[in-house]
């Protein structure tokens, strides 16, 4: 068997299309099995070269191998070994090719690597001062001028890649950098109908908010955009009545004043929660939570939650504002 899987990864650089054609086929169907990922990770020195050179050819053969790839990169002795010959490049290069037909395979390829620390940083550029966050911002670029209204939305999964390369400080800095107005841009994709691009950008502002104390000006420079993304999936059903939205920012109080599709996914409502708990642990945060009537909404919010996980995370906030209470506005009272 190791001798004819060898021969095997062999024709993957065949010069002869069919040859390639057939043998990057039934590589591929091996990456589907538990099995067949064993047998190969022991080529993975042979193997992984070839798939990648695989990616930039015609999508007979691109395509197959690019579905291997996604599959191997999720072993991670296999992912770092991919980091460590530059398949982040590789793949980033390919990605921005006008001919490329597999845009949405090297996105999630780029999903896997970037579970790892080196990947993130591959992604980054960190060793390359000048080109440093150029690929973040392709992608970015591209997360948001893609359509999440269409069946095939090839660059969806950039909402994961954001969400891991911002549990690294360098990549919360670069996404919170002012001049690159990348947040701002990520945030508006919150309208999104799509369930994993809201869930993304969700779960990148709560890793950005962990920057708060040293970048919370940053933060509030955009908060026209991130209130309602932080406070409507946590503001309940209720129409809120004139008294309460007088209070609020137009944006915010203009979707509270109307019948609106509640967000019910627990882990985006906790993710928020987390997002305005860590701004509210800085006074100016405290400050500017209330400015906009923030304790309010989660109050009105809390009285529809029935989410055990969601209940302890709009507690924690709302422990946090009383105890904080002699600095801050008085509560408001119910005016339903």
């Amino acid at each position: 068997m190791a001798n004819e899987l060898e021969e095997l990864i062999g024709f993957l650089s065949s010069p002869s299309p069919q040859i390639t054609k057939a043998a990057v086929d039934i590589v591929q169907g091996l990456t589907g099995s538990e099995d067949g990922l064993k047998s190969l990770a022991h080529y993975a020195n042979i193997v992984l070269p070839s798939l990648s050179r695989l990616l930039a050819g015609p999508k007979e053969v691109s395509e197959p191998a690019a579905e291997a790839l996604v599959n191997l990169s999720q072993d991670t002795d296999l992912a770092r070994k991919m980091v460590e010959m530059g398949m982040v490049k590789i793949a980033m290069e390919i990605l921005y090719k006008p001919e490329s037909g597999i845009s949405k395979l090297l996105v999630m390829l780029l999903v896997n690597l970037t579970q790892l620390d080196a990947g993130i940083a591959s992604l980054l550029q960190t060793e390359d001062e000048k080109m440093n966050g150029l690929y973040v911002m392709k992608l970015v670029r591209s997360f948001c001028r893609s359509s999440s209204e269409t069946s095939d939305d090839p660059f969806e999964h950039v909402a994961s890649i954001l969400v891991n390369i911002s549990k690294q400080e360098a990549a919360r800095k670069l996404l919170l950098d002012p001049k690159r107005g990348l947040l701002k841009q990520i945030i508006r994709q919150f309208d999104s109908s799509s369930p994993l691009r809201k869930k993304g950008v969700s779960g990148t502002i709560r890793n950005c908010c962990f920057e708060a104390e040293s970048q919370l000006q940053n933060l509030l420079l955009i908060s026209e955009f991130l209130w309602p993304a932080l406070l409507l999936p946590v503001a309940g059903n209720k129409i809120y009545n004139e008294k309460d939205t007088s209070k609020m920012p137009l944006e915010l109080g203009s979707a509270l004043s109307i019948e609106r599709e509640p967000v019910t996914d627990p882990e985006i409502q906790v993710q928020v929660l987390e997002a305005i708990y860590l701004i509210t642990l800085q006074d100016a945060g405290r400050r500017a939570f209330w400015s906009v009537n923030g304790p309010r909404i989660l109050q009105v919010g809390y009285e529809d939650e029935q989410d055990p996980k969601v209940m302890e995370a709009y507690e924690r906030v709302g422990s946090l504002l009383v105890d904080n209470s002699g600095t801050e506005e008085p509560s408001t009272e119910n005016s339903n």
